[in-house]
């Protein structure tokens, strides 16, 4: 007998049907599995035949063949094993199969009928949801992930037997207590507890306000790591769409916690130097997100970024020009989302201390460039603030003077994403950051005044076309910070501050 039952999986970050066709028929015993099944999914059969007989229930010595359609897409996970086990038990006539099309099924089997939980929950039950099916049972620790999916019904289940008894009776065990979701961990740094630093703080709040690219360059011990991890201390809080795409890509990774709802605050992402390339964009026989992609709507860090390697850091071009990276393989091709604000970390030249007024620097002119280089110029020309960090002398470490606390900052911060949001309401785009340059002239209109000290600073400053474009980019954040609907002359030359570092690295 032939029965099918439906189950979904995922590919990149969208999750897709799956059919789960299973047949039994007169034989030699036999269990195949077919459907392009990786290592785990081919494991089931071992599972789920253990998993039958300790629930209890009948395993046949029969010919089964379980087929997973569409068969032409590669599988992975060992989510299958309940649809399996459950198509198993339907071909058997143990269970009736009237109500079965209404619901998708998926869940990890141990060897005792138990359902472990699984990657990817929130991206299913979203699948689910769009297939206007009645609801997914699912593994009992799952349900706080993905509880946030109101439109179905959700069926945590911990065992075989709770499945059956659902399917025969259409009665579950509802949670008895639903777990408040864990609160989002405070950031460790405040702003008023940083000394000195003032242009960089005030860089920092550009980024945040903007979403614009930040690299901190100076010696080591002057503070850099501190004011890039202070960063996430001045985001505005997830909206619940992005909440929803950060936190699918944090399921379908791995990286969640089974006891939690949807992310709330912005991700902060800190890969060491020695990462490979498809742990940093995402890849593998079948692609999964990488960590361009798990700080979508929130940080990439990149500490000490001279000490990786320059192909791996070009490589972060097309995801910050495009705002996502796509990953090709025979039979598909994957877009990641990755917009994210690129922060990154370094010292001036090989011994730390170029253009330090304590410490001599020991460097050649020649030295300094060389070092640099390993940070391209077409990259370095997509980070759109360059701040050059001080050594913060003893006076302003042991000064009492308050310095603005990351709350205070945070309200300009918000204020300035409402107005972009007002501003790109009709857009694909929503940060200054991400404005078209054929967009430049409708949203950043310039006054006369700071007209001609642009076209000044280009010529000076020899800009490339991007460069030139992020500068009045960055002056649309510093109006908006000001509430200000035209970029005036003061902001155009605040803006060409934070481009000082092009003339001396290049």
């Amino acid at each position: 007998m032939l029965a099918k039952i439906l189950s979904t999986s995922y590919l990149g970050v969208e999750g897709y049907p799956v059919t789960v066709e299973v047949d039994i028929s007169s034989g030699l015993p036999a269990f195949e599995l077919v459907g392009l099944p990786n290592t785990a999914i081919r494991e089931a059969k071992e599972r789920v035949r253990t998993a039958l007989k300790n629930s209890p229930y009948p395993f046949p010595p029969q010919r089964i063949t379980t087929n997973l359609a569409p068969a032409d897409i590669p599988k992975q996970g060992s989510y299958f094993d309940l649809p399996i086990a459950i198509g198993i038990l339907a071909a058997q006539n143990v269970i009736p199969t009237h109500s079965l099309n209404e619901y998708a099924f998926v869940g990890e089997l141990s060897l005792d009928g138990n359902i472990k939980p699984i990657k990817g929950a929130l991206a299913m039950a979203l699948t689910v949801r769009d297939l206007n099916l009645k609801g997914l049972i699912l593994p009992r620790e799952n349900y706080q992930e993905v509880i946030t999916v109101q439109q179905i019904e959700l069926i945590p289940v911990s065992n075989l037997k709770e499945v059956v008894d659902f399917v025969q009776t259409h009665q579950y065990k509802r949670p008895d207590t639903i777990s408040p979701p864990e609160p989002a961990e405070p950031c460790d740094i405040d702003l008023k507890d940083i000394r000195g630093q003032h242009f960089a703080r005030r860089g920092l709040e550009i980024a945040a306000a903007g979403g614009h690219n930040l690299l901190l360059i100076g010696p080591p011990g002057s503070g850099k790591t501190l004011l890039a991890k202070a960063l996430p201390s001045i985001l505005p809080p997830l909206t619940e769409e992005e909440a929803l795409e950060v936190t699918r890509i944090h399921s379908i990774a791995g990286q969640i916690s089974h006891h939690s709802t949807l992310f709330t605050q912005p991700p902060f992402r800190q890969p060491h130097h020695s990462i490979t390339p498809a742990a940093l964009i995402g890849g593998g026989r079948i692609p999964v997100p990488g960590e361009v992609s798990l700080a979508h709507n929130g940080i990439l860090f990149l500490d000490e970024m001279t000490e990786f390697r320059r192909n791996m850091l070009d490589q972060l071009r097309q995801p910050l020009e495009n705002g996502q990276v796509i990953i090709t393989r025979n039979r598909y091709r994957l877009t990641f989302p990755t917009q994210f604000i690129l922060v990154g970390a370094a010292n001036p030249c090989k011994c730390g201390y170029y253009g330090d007024p304590i410490t001599p620097c020991i460097c050649s002119p020649k030295e300094v460039k060389k070092y640099f280089q390993h940070i391209s110029g077409p990259l370095l020309d997509r980070i759109d603030l360059q701040i050059q960090v001080s050594r913060v002398s003893g006076k302003e470490l042991l000064s009492q003077h308050r310095s603005e606390s990351s709350g205070e900052v945070q309200n300009r911060v918000e204020l300035a994403r409402e107005i972009q949001r007002i501003r790109f309401v009709s857009e694909r785009f929503k940060l200054n950051s991400q404005i078209s340059p054929a967009r430049l002239a409708q949203y950043c209109p310039l006054t006369s005044q700071a007209r001609q000290s642009l076209t000044q600073a280009l010529e000076q400053l020899q800009l490339s076309a991007r460069g030139y474009h992020q500068i009045i980019k960055i002056a649309r954040t510093l109006a908006d910070l000001r509430q200000s609907t035209i970029i005036q002359l003061q902001d155009i030359a605040e803006a060409i501050q934070y481009r000082s570092l092009d003339r001396i690295y290049r």
